[in-house]
Order: structure tokens, then sequence, then C-alpha cells
């Protein structure tokens, strides 16, 4: 249980993004009061957090009722993850973590920024809600698995909320290299647990077999 909440909340730090959503946060909200920020952290936390526990619990048994495979949704998780993580470790400007350009000019105009783009692209995107239903499929149906999986996601949760809080005052002590070098870090993490699920989803749909499937462990 206790190496599925670790891996767990590893994936969730890298694919939530709290320090890079603090960042934006603190770009987006420049002339508002702290009383402000903190009602728009509140509301963004609090949606997102919603998002993010809907994917983790009901994704996967939905997907079932599609006729997805535990084997085909990690695979396909893995390779999601993976493309992220690759975006993390060379900090490319094309990065998930990032909005595009039409999307930041229209966040600059919305009065509501804790549902877009706070919320939702920022926080629960689609690698943070891959990374909830690939973490929920691996725990197999255990219900202390699962309890770990979703305790690793209010984890990461609570964590995002206190940046937020903090946003400001991070910005100013942390510099961009230190935030690139944590943001590597976990790339480097989430790169690992990505290929591991893809490992596990080829080897359990049975493409992968013999010499094949000793190679994977």
């Amino acid at each position: 249980m206790l190496a599925a909440a670790l891996t767990s909340f590893t994936t969730f730090f890298a694919t939530v993004g709290p320090v890079e959503a603090a960042v934006i946060f603190a770009t987006l909200t420049p002339g508002v009061s702290q009383a402000g920020r903190r009602r728009i952290a509140v509301r963004a936390t609090a949606i997102a957090s919603s998002i993010l526990l809907a994917s983790t619990i009901a994704g996967g048994p939905l997907l079932k009722q599609l006729g997805v495979s535990i084997p085909a949704l990690q695979t396909a998780g893995g390779i999601i993850l993976l493309v992220i993580a690759l975006d993390m470790v060379f900090a490319r400007p094309t990065s998930a973590f990032k909005l595009t350009p039409s999307e930041g000019a229209e966040a600059q105009r919305k009065d509501d920024l804790a549902v877009f783009p706070l919320a939702t692209p920022l926080l629960a995107g689609p690698g943070a809600m891959s990374a909830g239903i690939l973490m929920a499929a691996k725990a197999g149906g255990d219900a202390l698995e699962l309890g770990a999986v979703v305790a690793a996601l209010c984890a990461v949760m609570a964590l995002t909320f206190a940046l937020l809080l903090a946003a400001h005052e991070m910005t100013r002590f942390i510099g961009v290299t230190a935030q690139r070098v944590l943001m590597r870090v976990f790339g480097i993490l989430l790169a690992a647990i990505a290929v591991q699920a893809l490992f596990d989803g080829l080897q359990g749909s049975g493409l992968i077999g013999g010499a094949g499937a000793a190679l994977l462990h």
C-alpha cells in the first residue's frame, strides 16, 4: 500500500504540476487582492479535486462498460504520461502544462479564473485524469490500494492549494532555474512510471510473452 501511495503521489504531483500552476496563478492575478486570490484558489482547487476524484473512482468502471480492457488502459495511459514526462524533462515550449496563446489571451479576459484556466486544464488536465484512472486500475479492486491512491491525490491537491496561496511570495524567492530543476526531476520519475505502465499493458494484452515478458521484469 505504501508503494502504491508513493507511486500515486509522484504521478499526481508530476501531472497536476502544483509548482507550475502556482507560477501561472501568480501571473494571472497580479492585481487581485489577497482575499480575492484566496477565493480563487479555494474554488479552483475544489473544482479540480472533484474532477480528478470522479475520474479516479468512476473512470475505470466507465471504460469497462465501453469495452476497454485494463491492459489497453495501462498502455494508453502510459503513452500519455510518457509524452507529458518528455515535455517536462526537455522543457518544451509546447508542454502540456502551458496554455496555448489563445487560451492565455482568453484567460486574461475571464472574470472567473478559478474554472478556466486554473481548475481545468491546468490542474485537472487530460494527463492528471489519465493518471487517476491508471492508478485506480493498477489497484485491481483492492480497497486499501485504491484508498492509498485517493489519499495521494488529496495530498497533492492540498499541497497545490497551499502553493496557490503562497504563489506570489514563492515566485519572488524561487527562481526559474529551481522551478525547471524540480520539473525535470519529477519528469524523469514520471517517465519511469509511464514506461512501466506500458510494459504492464503490453504484457497483460498477451502481445508479448515468453522471453519478452521476462525482460519486462
